[in-house]
């Protein structure tokens, strides 16, 4: 299945991590804005060509040493139809690179609604006869609390194309607990448990040949006793954890999701590597390689926590 290949890449770069690129144009340095700007105007086709012109200087700096890119589609859409083209444009980009996309839209709902979503992003568009692609993104954040009837349309997407999706289950955010948290009268356990529990049987139908289902889920980095529980309960469930870097986590905190191959979960960090120049102060021209310089560093604070990452074992 597809987190197969996503576990394939990991293993090969030795590298549990994703970068998350969810550009805003004060990340982008000036001299990128100013191109963009001078060809498009200051308009909604300037700001997306900036953002698609960062996102391939990045990516260009980092495919061969990151296994897997996380585009937030919001950070598109709100440049419209044509922020939406550079989403595109950047998946494509990303795959040609041969990095696994995972794009962050958390999408879901019901009935033919999420059948479309599940095209959009995973299968194909049928148009007059003819099957296209439309995003082409390998793996796909999606709600899943809407129950099954908002995730059985994704896994028969899933199955056709070969393509994974991560559910929400226990996120990174300060206030997840309000709801998250809460128990259940049967069999009182709490909430994201219940959807966790429900992301193993999911994955059932999407079984992998290292363990992991097509089926993953969101679990936190700012919740490491959670990240623990959540990853002896659910021995066959990837993990996507956010949270690390910018929003307190750390790769002690991170240690919980691995499994005893280093298997089992990547690491997402979006502000650290998207900033990197500013941080560090250097020229802007050199953001690309600042951003290369901070992958690196967090690929290597957690692996020397972790060690070898292996496909072979228990």
């Amino acid at each position: 299945m597809s987190f197969d290949r996503l576990l394939e890449n990991i293993v090969q770069k030795q590298n549990p991590t994703v970068v998350g690129l969810d550009p805003k144009l004060s990340y982008i340095p000036a001299y990128l804005r100013e191109e963009s700007m001078q060809k498009y105007g200051k308009t909604l086709e300037g700001a997306a060509a900036a953002l698609l012109a960062y996102n391939k200087g990045i990516i260009d700096e980092i495919c061969d040493i990151v296994p897997a890119v996380k585009p937030q589609a919001a950070y598109y859409e709100m440049y419209g139809w044509q922020g939406v083209r550079a989403l595109a444009e950047t998946v494509a980009y990303a795959r040609q690179k041969g990095m696994f996309v995972i794009v962050d839209g958390k999408r879901n709902d019901i009935g033919s609604t999420v059948e479309a979503y599940a095209a959009a992003y995973l299968g194909n568009t049928e148009v007059e006869g003819e099957s296209i692609e439309a995003f082409g993104a390998d793996a796909l954040t999606v709600n899943g609390y809407l129950g099954t009837d908002g995730i059985t349309p994704f896994l028969k997407t899933c199955a056709a194309s070969d393509k994974g999706i991560f559910v929400l289950v226990k996120t990174s955010n300060p206030s997840s607990g309000e709801f998250q948290d809460q128990k259940l009268h049967v069999p009182y356990e709490s909430l994201y448990r219940a959807v966790g529990n429900m992301c193993q049987h999911w994955g059932l139908d999407l079984p992998g040949k290292y363990g992991y289902s097509g089926v993953g889920a969101v679990v936190g980095a700012t919740y490491p006793a959670q990240l623990q529980e959540l990853r002896k309960a659910l021995p066959n469930t990837m993990f996507l954890v956010p949270g690390y870097g910018a929003q307190g986590g750390a790769a002690d905190d991170v240690l919980p999701a691995f499994d005893k191959r280093g298997l089992g979960a990547v690491i997402s960090s979006s502000r650290a590597v998207l900033c990197a120049w500013q941080k560090e102060g250097c020229s802007e021209t050199d953001y690309a390689k600042a951003a290369r310089r901070e992958a690196l560093r967090m690929r290597d604070e957690v692996v020397a926590k972790l060690g070898i990452i292996s496909l072979e074992g228990e």
